[in-house]
């Protein structure tokens, strides 16, 4: 078992959204569970949230995902399983 654990090293002009602390950073500071990016720009990586929100409402809303369902939820099929 490894003493230490190896950390990512940032490469300068990568920046990060951390979810945690909820700010950017410069390099990968946090694990890649708690961050969003990297992204080319301080500018882009400060809206990391309202792009994930965006992407969320594309998504949610792309007639290719919901197969018709006009709640968002999937179609059932005929036995009551999800389409």
């Amino acid at each position: 078992m490894a003493l230490f654990k190896k950390r990512a090293a940032g490469k300068p002009g990568e920046w990060y959204y951390c979810l945690e602390h909820k700010k950017v950073e410069e390099g990968p500071d946090c694990p890649a569970k708690n961050r969003f990016g990297p992204y080319a720009t301080r500018e882009e990586a400060s809206h990391a949230m309202e792009t994930a929100r965006e992407r969320n409402l594309e998504w949610e809303t792309d007639p290719r995902w919901h197969d018709g369902a006009k709640d968002g939820t999937p179609d059932a099929g005929k036995d009551g399983t999800p389409g």
